[in-house]
């Protein structure tokens, strides 16, 4: 059966797809926020009292827009934000940046790096680790197509919307431990950590992707939000909390924002901000724990409506 078929035999699929083709011309974003929850989570979206996490995740987009946001969402100026505050030893080396594709001169670049584009997620990235394998047409041509990427129009998460585009080549990194880099993902409301998650698999392909849930004591949470739980639980990290240490002060002062941390041979290196996981449209099973979830998060005052328009 193919990927047409399959399609059409999902109709949320469908409407995801046409609302996916008029995202740019849908110019209001609340309204499009509004169909895409409709057709993502099959009911009204609850703007006037938010509730679940996945609610609050859009009113978030709306109403709490600090400029300081695009810096944290940017991957390559968030370094240097997080180094003044946390330090210089917990970023990963960048080994270039460039504006373009055909800029980028892979003969200087070492034999393992990973290149991706600093305003998006995922979509031109490559994680190189034998450049003698590297096909670099390919990988220009996926630079190329993750440069023209408008992120914050999937989505309408308003901190990657004047992110200023660049390519960006880092130190590749293997933790020789476990074999791969596991992510540490801290769910933070302003500066308290209130869980995390650990995504496994990620070195075999998206298909074997496994997250698991915990709460701030490392205690597992029986919850699944996007991928399955592991077969064998991840282990607690050696400095787990040292990483609630950086998590907290990286998130003062925001109402939610996901820290994503790494542990490499015994050093916490920073990864990313999120302030939307999944784009807060991704249910959770049991669907309670949306609610709970929902529950980490205060919300600021509403104290003006803000041009929704872009």
């Amino acid at each position: 059966m193919n990927k047409i078929t399959k399609a059409l035999r999902n109709p949320k699929k469908i409407f995801s797809w046409v609302l996916k083709l008029l995202s740019k011309y849908i110019t209001d974003d609340k309204q499009y926020l509004s169909l895409r929850w409709r057709i993502a989570m099959g009911y009204r979206m609850s703007w006037d009292n938010p509730t679940t996490y996945n609610e609050k995740q859009q009113w978030l987009k709306l109403y709490d827009r600090n400029p300081l946001y695009t810096v944290m969402v940017d991957k390559l100026l968030v370094k240097q934000y997080v180094a003044q505050k946390i330090g210089e030893s917990y970023i990963i080396p960048t080994l270039g940046s460039w504006s373009n594709a055909e800029d980028v001169d892979f003969g200087l670049l070492p034999e393992q790096f990973v290149i991706k584009c600093n305003h998006n997620s995922g979509t031109g990235m490559y994680i190189c680790k034998d450049k003698s394998k590297m096909n670099v047409m390919k990988v220009r041509k996926g630079l190329r197509k993750g440069m023209q990427e408008n992120y914050y129009l999937i989505n309408r998460e308003w901190p990657y919307k004047n992110v200023p585009r660049r390519i960006i080549a880092e130190q590749f990194m293997k933790d020789e431990k476990v074999g791969e880099l596991l992510d540490y993902k801290f769910f933070c409301s302003d500066g308290e950590v209130k869980g995390l998650f650990i995504a496994t698999g990620r070195s075999k392909g998206e298909h074997a992707v496994c997250f698991d849930f915990y709460d701030a004591d490392f205690n597992h949470i029986p919850v699944r939000h996007g991928h399955p739980n592991a077969e064998i639980r991840p282990e607690k990290p050696s400095n787990f909390e040292e990483m609630k240490h950086v998590a907290s002060v990286l998130s003062k002062g925001i109402p939610s924002v996901r820290i994503d941390l790494y542990e490499i041979n015994g050093r916490v290196y920073f990864g990313e901000m999120t302030f939307s996981h999944w784009g807060g449209f991704m249910p959770f099973d049991p669907i309670e724990y949306d609610t709970i979830f929902g529950e980490w998060i205060k919300l600021p005052q509403k104290t003006q409506e803000l041009k929704c328009q872009r």
